[in-house]
């Protein structure tokens, strides 16, 4: 599976990490992409500003990233603070990882 693309579930925060935005997609960079351009105005994660990409994980299949989307998105701030912390513990950026070629 192309490491850009697949089926991924994703969390994005602010700039003082006060809101996270739980998603699931098709492909990961473009969907950030939007985030970070705002190009939904409207949306919950341009309202916040939540561009920030924190957390990432691939599932192979769409089925099973929205089963891990529900569980992530069940759970309270701080399981989803533990599962940030498990992957990214300083909360860089991980946008940039997965634009490089």
């Amino acid at each position: 599976m192309d490491s850009k693309k697949g089926c991924c579930v994703y969390i994005t925060t602010n700039v003082s990490h006060s809101v996270l935005y739980t998603g699931v997609t098709s492909d990961v960079v473009r969907r950030v992409f939007y985030h970070k351009s705002k190009t939904y105005p409207n949306s919950f994660t341009a309202k916040y500003d939540c561009a920030k990409l924190v957390y990432y994980a691939f599932y192979p299949t769409i089925e099973a990233a929205i089963a891990a989307e529900k569980v992530i998105k069940s759970g309270n701030r701080e399981y989803k603070i533990q599962i940030i912390n498990a992957l990214n513990p300083q909360w860089n950026e991980l946008y940039d990882d997965l634009t490089k070629d």
